[in-house]
């Protein structure tokens, strides 16, 4: 997949989104930068939904870095953690947030559940 961060958040559909705790709600600004310019993109948490608009503002959790780093976060090649232990992302605010955006943005394509065993594991009895 060779969608960009920008293109993920454009394209996320609105409306229930079951894999979010219903109990959760808050806000988030990605500042994405390339070239010298930051570009920011807002998203709105609450009731199982996000709705992303561009925008500065305030939020409870503001995420730093590079474009191509949200764009590998976009394609599921980085979790958003390992971009943090990378040091490749900077967090400010709300850490209980940044542990939503991996049921916002796509896992890798080999992923699982981690409650899930492997489909050769039910062969070991």
């Amino acid at each position: 997949m060779t969608v960009s961060a920008v293109e993920y958040l454009r394209r996320l559909e609105p409306g229930r989104r079951p894999d979010l705790p219903d109990a959760v709600a808050g806000t988030v600004r990605l500042d994405m930068r390339e070239d010298g310019r930051t570009e920011h993109w807002y998203l709105a948490i609450a009731d199982q939904q996000v709705r992303v608009s561009r925008s500065s503002d305030d939020a409870e959790l503001v995420l730093r870095a590079d474009r191509e780093v949200f764009d590998q976060i976009a394609r599921g090649q980085l979790h958003p953690a390992e971009a943090l232990m990378r040091n490749e992302v900077i967090v400010q605010g709300d850490i209980r947030l940044f542990m939503l955006l991996r049921r916002i943005f796509p896992g890798p394509s080999h992923a699982r559940h981690p409650r899930r065993l492997p489909s050769t594991a039910g062969d070991r009895r």
